[in-house]
């Protein structure tokens, strides 16, 4: 008899180690993710939360699908957005805007503005404060692009030949690089 409940106990001692261990683990997993702590609301990867439709601003005509959106303890919305390559220096500037026209759509979408979004890269994650310079920027960058979905061949905005290397449009551009 004696045996047997030694046996139970070491069993329950094992589950509570296994338990701590698993637990510790999913933190290391979560912190390893870039995502801030909160809870996932929306997510494109549809693994967790599958979402059937983007996010949508009808005054500028405006749609994007976010990584993730965490929804802090607060309430506060922080969009995240994950890039698969090595982290520069200081982020790019069109993911930098990419994520800024996500803090957009949130603010229209939930009614609430993002303080800051995060760029996730594979080894570094910056948060970025969504700042009115920032909104400002995006907002003449979109009133840019506005402009020329009305010009037959706009100017090249770039010198990255990578960039051109791999764009739609290269067939017919008449400044493409290289």
């Amino acid at each position: 008899m004696a045996d047997l409940q030694l046996g139970w106990i070491a069993l329950g001692l094992a589950l509570a180690l296994l338990g701590l261990f698993a637990g510790l683990r999913a933190r290391e997993v979560w912190s390893d993710s870039g995502l801030p702590a909160g809870e996932i609301i929306y997510s494109d990867s549809g693994a967790w939360y599958p979402q059937d439709r983007p996010l949508y601003d009808a005054e500028w005509g405006l749609t994007g699908r976010p990584d993730y959106l965490v929804e802090q303890e607060d309430g506060a919305i922080v969009p995240v957005e994950l890039k698969s390559g090595k982290a520069p220096a200081e982020p790019h500037e069109g993911h930098v805007l990419q994520l800024a026209a996500y803090c957009l759509l949130v603010e229209r979408v939930y009614g609430q503005r993002p303080a800051y979004g995060i760029l996730q890269y594979r080894d570094k994650a910056f948060a970025v404060d969504y700042t009115p310079e920032l909104e400002e920027d995006l907002l003449y960058l979109l009133d840019e692009m506005r402009e020329d979905l009305w010009v037959d061949d706009p100017p090249r905005d770039h010198n990255d030949w990578r960039r051109c290397a791999s764009c739609p449009h290269r067939g017919y551009c008449s400044e493409r690089l290289g």
